[in-house]
């Protein structure tokens, strides 16, 4: 049922719908930093060097290469620091890749509980299950690096059902003329979440010690849960801090009656055979999944590769790793802001801005990759070009990523979630792909071969999501409404008759 809206004091300053944004941006941005802090603070919780001794000793020599970056000091050792766990690569990539085995499994189920029910508790389930798993990985990976895979996977749980809880709200919340500015605000929280947390963890990690990294990421975390409980409604129906004119503005820019009472949640079938038969909707999965394998290669492996082969301090490493997702920050807001404006000059139309922000997403990185190729050990221009091509990947927040709205905005939450659940495979492949490839071997020549692999996959996302991209809505989306409409026509005239 509605509640009545109050035209609270805040609602003057900043709208209710951009309260939600911001709150969402900021949790999405809590739930990638604790995602990515381990990624950091593993550089100083693995003894590498008892690791190099072992291996040298397994293989009976002293791997060397002319491949093999040397240090920026001059020294034949780089500066590292040396934790307390003898992990191999392999190990380390079960203990990165296993945060998407509970990304995997929680997205269509958490997705529909958001839909059916409340996407406001779906997302405040989600931050707050990240905040306790963090708090609790320093004193698992003391106990065995499983009980660690256990938090991470309690990890995964709780951010796989972000991205489908925020499509709900966003999809009752964003008028269509802001719904790219409103949906990179909010997931462009991701890359916010990434900057900070790499330069936390990797200060956290050289002055105070690993384990401070997930106890004071952990404890801030917990101030946002309060904000989201006190000031967070699934639709602007629900919402009393909102003014009148606000919530009118919202639900029929939306399509909906200003006076209907029935509340936010329509309870329809997902009509599955249109949707997995959808060319529109394909191309979006494809699309997700490409992009995905690019974005978590950077995302999870990008220190690995800095501080291993490019020999990069800690400090250096959290600075030169973390400083490009600011970029992407700013560029996607930019980008969707520059769109949007396009789109309400009917200069371009809903599907030719979903595919500009796609092809910056897919077209500049791949080049970028491409060109750190063939570099060798240029440092300067290795980190030029990782800082644009991670930047360029800002595109997709405007791009198939807003996509799923666009084309079925009744069944947002479920779409995001098949296409996101597909996508989290190359979140689990590529942290053990990159470990076996580099096993022993962390030279510029190996990592080539990754970035053939990534590319590629771009080159396909290119392809698909031009041909097949639409930002149109499909007939299947309001399938089950025009049905309704149908059965009761027949009834509405009979009634006409019986009062005639």
């Amino acid at each position: 049922m509605d509640v009545p809206a109050k035209g609270n004091v805040l609602g003057r300053f900043v709208p209710a719908r951009y309260i939600l944004a911001i709150l969402g941006s900021i949790g999405m941005a809590i739930v990638y930093g604790l995602k990515v802090n381990l990624s950091v603070a593993l550089v100083g919780m693995v003894n590498h060097t008892a690791n190099r001794h072992a291996l040298n000793k397994d293989a009976g020599t002293n791997h060397t290469s002319d491949l093999e970056c040397q240090p920026t000091d001059g020294s034949s050792k780089a500066k590292e620091l040396d934790g307390p766990f003898i992990w191999s690569t392999e190990v380390q990539g079960i203990v990165l890749s296993c945060y998407f085995w509970g990304y995997l499994v929680s997205q269509v189920p958490g997705a529909r509980v958001a839909e059916l029910f409340s996407a406001k508790w779906v997302m405040f389930f989600s931050v707050s299950i990240n905040v306790v798993c963090t708090l609790l990985t320093p004193v698992m990976a003391e106990a065995h690096y499983i009980a660690a895979v256990v938090m991470r996977i309690g990890e995964g749980i709780g951010g796989g059902v972000t991205f489908p809880a925020m499509h709900v709200l966003l999809s009752k919340w964003a008028p269509p003329a802001e719904r790219s500015v409103m949906a990179a605000l909010v997931y462009a929280g991701t890359s916010l979440g990434t900057v900070i947390s790499m330069l936390m963890a990797g200060v956290l990690t050289a002055t105070v010690g690993w384990e401070s990294v997930f106890y004071v990421m952990g404890g801030l975390s917990c101030l946002w849960c309060i904000l989201w409980v006190i000031l967070i409604q699934d639709s602007p129906r629900t919402q009393p801090l909102i003014s009148i004119e606000e919530r009118n503005m919202i639900v029929t820019s939306l399509g909906g009656d200003a006076e209907d009472h029935s509340g936010g949640h329509k309870k329809l079938p997902v009509p599955w055979r249109a949707v997995l038969t959808s060319p529109a909707f394909l191309a979006i999965l494809v699309s997700h999944i490409c992009s995905n394998w690019g974005w978590y290669m950077l995302l999870i492996e990008l220190p690995s590769y800095m501080n291993q082969v490019l020999k990069f301090d800690m400090t250096e490493n959290a600075v030169t790793t973390a400083l490009p997702f600011l970029s992407l920050w700013i560029f996607s807001i930019a980008l969707s802001r520059i769109l949007d404006w396009l789109r309400s000059k009917s200069i371009i139309t809903t599907t030719i801005a979903r595919k500009i922000g796609t092809l910056f997403a897919s077209v500049v990185p791949a080049i970028c990759l491409l060109c750190v190729c063939y570099i060798g050990c240029n440092r300067g221009a290795a980190v030029a070009l990782m800082a644009i091509g991670v930047t360029g990947i800002g595109g997709m927040f405007c791009g198939f990523l807003s996509n799923h709205i666009d084309i079925a905005p009744n069944f947002a939450g479920t779409l995001m979630a098949m296409t996101n659940t597909l996508a989290t495979i190359p979140g689990i492949v590529v942290p053990i792909f990159v470990g076996v490839l580099t096993h022993g071997n962390q030279t510029i020549s190996a990592w080539r071969i990754i970035f053939f692999v990534t590319i590629a996959l771009y080159v396909v996302e290119i392809i698909v999501y031009t041909i097949f991209g639409s930002g149109e809505e499909q007939p299947w989306n309001k399938v089950e409404e025009h049905r309704d409409n149908i059965e009761t026509k027949p009834l509405n005239k009979k009634t006409e008759k019986t009062h005639v």
